[in-house]
């Protein structure tokens, strides 16, 4: 009986399902549009916020290095992404790697783990939104009802001054969950097309305020460049730039949600590792120019409660009259995460439907728009209770530990495969295997170990939750089990 939990689906049975036979899901997806989807997933709420308060109270200006190191990190989980995808082009990310690896009771845990990263991930980005929508309308002297614009047991602070606190519902952060997902439902190109149009406004954006910035850069506000630990580790530093890794890591996720879609991918073997890796090289790439133009901008400890610390540092300039025109930018950005962490997330669950662990409601594929039309409308209103109700700061913590949870397992998966199989086909092979593999679990424990005990606790009690409803209902009804 206990055998059955650490049954593996065989991976010809996978590869039949990613073929043109068995694939139900349209393939639409060049290996543009899957680069454009990693950066969309990944430019968003990080590089925006927490720039500012990884160099405020950990890093100071070495904040670029901060983001070389969370980089690297995501760099071994990324090749290892890779090699999984190009090998097993199936819709599920993690959570199929791990059946075809690490048996199915592993398998479960990263599906139900990969909602903190994708579902919870959507809600605080819509979240942000809401804030940094309620900014554009205050600067129009537009106002909407406080009970309407902000969760209970929250307080919102504008630039003006203005405080919102303590409100019903917030009611923005839930138009802009609705909206996509009804999105989603009509079709993976056409929300690949509107995706295209949003990565292009943001990058756009990154770039003009590298370029228009960096003829403002006062030297003086490099020195020092690493600042004098204060003695408490985590504050400035070296450990300061470990610490601020940590802090910005959030900036990086997003880039496995490719994978999610390798089922909808024109050529998924030569296109995920292109769309996974890809897309990590150039947001790092601006991650590090953009750090650096805001440390230049501006001293790093004016960023200190900073929600807006882009905003402030780009009004060094002069350029104010694009004020309006960065915060319009910023909610393009993360809009596409939003759309990007929605899709990743309907796709987790329709493949654990195919397999039976989930009810084939969540498999039900829309006889026009192709795609699993139930699954996104579930998640439209399961997102929605959490953006609307949920203040962010319990949001983001968990978000974080399930990613890493997710890079973990994979990472762990490649190396496990390369033992038992070394046989088997692979388009991309992650390089000096068991070193990278071994890099990527040990830098991705070390972050978590770095995030609160709250969020080691309320890990354990959704991975309760999901062990209830695996041995109710998953055990039960799986397909590899019951054949």
């Amino acid at each position: 009986m206990a055998s059955s939990l650490w049954t593996k689906k065989p991976l010809d049975k996978l590869l039949k399902e990613a073929s043109n036979e068995g694939n139900q899901l349209k393939r639409s997806l060049s290996s543009t549009s899957l680069v454009a989807l990693g950066i969309g997933a990944i430019i968003g709420a990080g590089l925006f916020s927490l720039t500012g308060i990884a160099a405020a109270e950990h890093a100071g200006p070495a904040v670029t290095l901060s983001f070389i190191l969370a980089a690297v990190g995501c760099a071994f989980a990324g090749l290892c992404y890779a090699e999984f995808a190009s090998m097993i082009p199936v819709a599920g990310s993690a959570y199929t790697y791990s059946y075809a690896t690490m048996g199915e009771f592993v398998a479960w845990i990263i599906g139900w783990d990969l909602v903190l990263e994708y579902a919870l991930g959507a809600a605080t980005v819509a979240v942000s939104w809401s804030r940094y929508l309620l900014e554009l309308l205050s600067s129009l002297g537009i106002h909407l009802p406080a009970e309407l614009v902000c969760s209970p047991y929250e307080t919102v602070k504008l630039s003006n001054g203005t405080l919102i606190d303590g409100g019903m519902i917030n009611l923005p952060a839930i138009f802009i969950v609705v909206a996509l997902s009804l999105l989603l439902v009509r079709g993976t190109s056409s929300s690949a097309f509107l995706n295209n149009i949003l990565v292009v406004v943001k990058v756009c954006v990154v770039l003009l305020f590298i370029a228009l910035g960096w003829k403002f850069i006062d030297p003086a506000n490099y020195t020092p460049y690493i600042p004098e630990n204060t003695g408490v580790y985590g504050e400035f530093g070296w450990s300061g730039i470990a610490t601020g890794a940590a802090v910005v890591f959030f900036a990086f996720i997003g880039f496995d949600a490719v994978s999610t879609a390798a089922q909808e991918a024109k050529n998924p073997q030569k296109g995920m590792p292109i769309g996974i890796l890809g897309s990590l090289i150039v947001c790092t790439i601006l991650y590090v120019l953009f750090s650096h133009v805001m440390t230049g901008l501006e001293h790093y400890t004016v960023f200190k409660g900073d929600a807006k610390p882009a905003a402030t540092a780009f009004a060094k300039t002069g350029y104010t009259f694009l004020q309006k025109g960065l915060i319009i930018a910023i909610l393009a950005g993360y809009t596409s995460v939003i759309l990007v962490m929605l899709l990743g997330q309907s796709r987790v669950f329709y493949s654990m439907s195919k397999d039976g662990l989930l009810p084939k409601f969540f498999g039900a594929v829309h006889p026009k728009f192709q795609t699993p039309w139930k699954t996104n409308l579930f998640f439209m209103v399961f997102v929605s209770l959490f953006a609307g109700f949920v203040p962010v700061s319990d949001l983001g913590h968990m978000v974080s530990i399930g990613t890493l949870f997710a890079f973990c397992l994979v990472c762990a998966g490649v190396w496990l495969l390369r033992v038992k199989n070394p046989e088997l086909k692979r388009s991309f092979k992650t390089p000096l295997v068991p070193l990278v593999p071994i890099l990527g679990i040990l830098i991705c424990i070390y972050l978590m170990y770095s995030l609160p005990n709250e969020a080691w606790a309320r890990l354990a009690l959704w991975l309760g939750i999901g062990l209830a409803v695996y041995f109710l209902y998953g055990k039960k009804n799986s397909k590899l089990n019951n054949q």
